[in-house]
């Protein structure tokens, strides 16, 4: 059997946002780079899905510095431990894969909080772009210059 997934779209300063949900949680938010058609898609005005929106407005307009949506992050457990400390990293602040990894106890695990960090489904209301490399930047499913105008947002840099 499958699932409904409901989607609405969210022009933003950095691009077209694709926003998903299952009807009650918001469960994606797909960048503009990585936008695709669920199965079972339907467009929808949903409640899940017009306060997503209406909290990322506030984001960009710097007014909301913190979310409280209903998310449901489906991925193992490890992801979801990963995810759940990205949440705990301050507005404005970043951190290194390095840190990250030993936040979630796994001090030489950078590479593989990497990849559970790249396999984020909430980016922007789960921050995976403040973590960066210790050389630099690091990567970004939604490309550099997103991650970076993300931090200057969140810096208050122009």
């Amino acid at each position: 059997m499958t699932s409904t997934t409901f989607t609405s779209n969210l022009n933003t300063p950095i691009g077209e946002l694709m926003l998903e949900s299952d009807g009650d949680f918001l469960t994606g938010i797909w960048l503009p780079a990585s936008h695709r058609t669920p199965t079972g898609h339907r467009y929808d005005a949903l409640p899940v899905l017009d306060k997503t929106a209406e909290q990322l407005d506030e984001y960009f307009a710097r007014e909301r510095n913190a979310f409280d949506l209903p998310t449901r992050l489906d991925g193992t457990e490890f992801q979801r431990e990963v995810w759940a400390e990205l949440s705990r990293i301050a507005y404005g602040e970043t951190i290194t894969y390095g840190e990250l990894a030993r936040r979630v106890g796994r001090p030489q695990g950078f590479r593989a909080v990497g990849q559970a960090n790249g396999r984020n489904p909430l980016p922007i209301v789960v921050p995976c772009h403040r973590v960066v490399a210790s050389s630099g930047l690091g990567g970004y499913a939604g490309g550099l210059p997103m991650k970076r105008a993300l931090l200057e947002l969140e810096s208050g840099t122009p």
